[in-house]
């Protein structure tokens, strides 16, 4: 119905989107801002696919109306922020029902993870003690106004990049997180690259491009991150492993297999791991850069407003997923363990 950016590419770039997938649209409102497509009357709900730093902003005003709320990841670039947004999203209704905000964390739609995560539930490998994903891949692309280069706009890299990540481990691991140890930083990515901050001052890109990060969780879980940002030439982008007592799951992304091994009695030697078929969903119309999973969100999405149902990806996903990456960078700068309730404490 409408878009709203106050880059003229964007919008411009949004228009296109449109008429690609519907034919030409001359009924397609657009507008500069989104102050303006929020006083429409014609909308059911708006998707804020805004540059990081701007999305407290959007969400202050978008949650100030009835309309459901998706926003993209991550929900705020601060823990201060996200624990506000909570509060405004907060008793929230349209015509009867709960008005949405959800938070676009689509790695939860990506085939192979969501295979992992339900066999986790099913209890086929037992309790889980550990969980490990490895991110090996390309640098940050291109953004308008290059926003994705300092940390001020997006959170850090950990919060930026790595919040689909923590918010998987915190599914798998079934608790809340309650300790954060990493070490991380900037060694070949964007170190000559310089930016216009939000005070017009040029300054150099201050992004983190590796890091390994090590999450605790309340009933005891453990879980590892391995991202580098300058490792372009593996087989596989991502792989995920959890371990239970009674057996291991292991899978990729891209990939379309989710390896199970059950753990043999001691001393015994263990069976060959079983396959599970994790194929790309017949639903999928639209794979993108995400397997899909950005296009089944959506369709969710979708579901839960015309059956008045809840947001599948809530505010409080979205808020633990910024504060565990919040965290991850507060234990690389300070050297030192960083225990969750330091940043969560008034929220809680």
């Amino acid at each position: 119905m409408a878009i709203a950016d106050p880059d003229p590419g964007s919008r411009e770039l949004g228009v296109a989107c449109v008429e690609e997938s519907s034919g030409p649209r001359p009924d397609l409102a657009v507008h500069e801002h989104h102050g303006a497509l929020l006083e429409r009357d014609d909308l059911d709900a708006v998707v804020i696919a805004s540059p990081n730093h701007t999305h407290f902003g959007v969400l202050e005003d978008a949650l100030a109306t009835d309309l459901h709320v998706m926003v993209e990841k991550p929900l705020c670039t601060t823990v201060d922020d996200a624990i506000r947004v909570s509060d405004l999203a907060a008793g929230r209704a349209r015509d009867g029902h709960p008005a949405m905000c959800w938070v676009a964390l689509e790695y939860r739609f990506m085939p192979t993870p969501e295979v992992l995560t339900t066999t986790v539930r099913e209890g086929r490998i037992g309790d889980v003690r550990m969980l490990s994903i490895r991110e090996h891949r390309f640098p940050f692309l291109q953004k308008v106004g290059d926003w994705n280069r300092l940390s001020a706009r997006t959170g850090g890299t950990l919060v930026e990049k790595c919040c689909h990540f923590f918010d998987l481990m915190r599914q798998v691991a079934g608790a809340d997180p309650v300790r954060v140890m990493a070490s991380g930083g900037q060694d070949l990515n964007h170190l000559d690259e310089w930016v216009a901050d939000d005070a017009g001052r040029m300054t150099r890109s201050d992004i983190l491009d590796n890091a390994f990060t090590i999450v605790e969780f309340a009933n005891g879980v453990r879980g590892a991150l391995d991202l580098c940002m300058f490792a372009e030439g593996g087989r596989y982008e991502q792989e995920l492993t959890v371990v239970g007592d009674r057996g291991k799951l292991e899978t990729t992304v891209p990939g379309d297999v989710v390896w199970l091994g059950p753990r043999p009695p001691v001393g015994e030697a263990p069976a060959a791991p079983v396959a599970l078929p994790a194929p790309l969903p017949e639903e999928v119309a639209y794979v993108g850069f995400h397997h899909g999973s950005s296009y089944r969100e959506h369709l969710r999405f979708l579901e839960q407003i015309r059956t008045g149902g809840d947001a599948l990806v809530t505010v409080e996903d979205g808020l633990w997923s910024v504060a565990m990456g919040a965290a991850a960078h507060r234990s690389i700068e300070q050297r030192r363990p960083v225990d969750l309730d330091e940043l969560v404490a008034g929220w809680r």
